[in-house]
């Protein structure tokens, strides 16, 4: 390898090792009932999302305001940028055969949101799958994602190999309507 060539790989590694993830979720729409979302990593289109209704909480709220606002269960967690840990054991999917074969039980989880603990990434088709996680899939019908075992399998390995090299992950929620 040449003198030019081993700098620039080594500045690659480095440059790599230190940059972030951003995985970004456009809600496009929302009703009493749930909300959908685009779904973005660095930029480039992934898949899409459906969450629980957006009450129009963002994170420059205090937890108390949040609390009053939120419906346990029935809310899609405030926009705004939040953390995503890679190694936390789900308690509630770890037992699942399907994710412990993709991921070990450890599903990508945010981290920090006031009013809410537990917030997931995961798989799932409806409002009734999801307490405030975020559903990754494919609208292709009304109040739904479909396909999200798919979805998730397209997700799940960038999220794991930015994990893997030391990129902090990020995921930002914004407003598009």
């Amino acid at each position: 390898m040449v003198e030019g060539q081993l700098i620039l790989s080594f500045c690659y590694i480095i440059k790599t090792q230190y940059d972030t993830m951003l995985i970004t979720v456009k809600r496009i729409y929302t009703c009493s009932t749930y909300t959908i979302a685009k779904v973005y990593a660095d930029g480039k289109y992934i898949c899409d999302a459906l969450e629980d209704t957006d009450r129009m909480l963002d994170d420059s709220m205090s937890e108390a305001e949040i609390l009053k606002h939120k419906l346990k269960g029935k809310t899609a967690i405030p926009t705004g940028k939040y953390r995503v840990l890679m190694d936390v054991i789900s308690y509630k999917y770890s037992n699942s055969s399907y994710f412990k074969r993709i991921c070990g039980g450890k599903l990508p989880r945010l981290y920090n949101v006031k009013g809410f603990s537990g917030i997931l990434i995961h798989t799932g088709n409806t409002a009734e799958d999801t307490e405030g996680c975020l559903l990754v899939g494919y609208n292709k019908e009304k109040g739904k994602v479909l396909d999200s075992k798919k979805a998730f399998e397209k997700l799940y390995p960038m999220l794991k190999t930015a994990h893997d090299i030391g990129q902090p992950i990020w995921i930002e929620y914004k407003r598009t309507y």
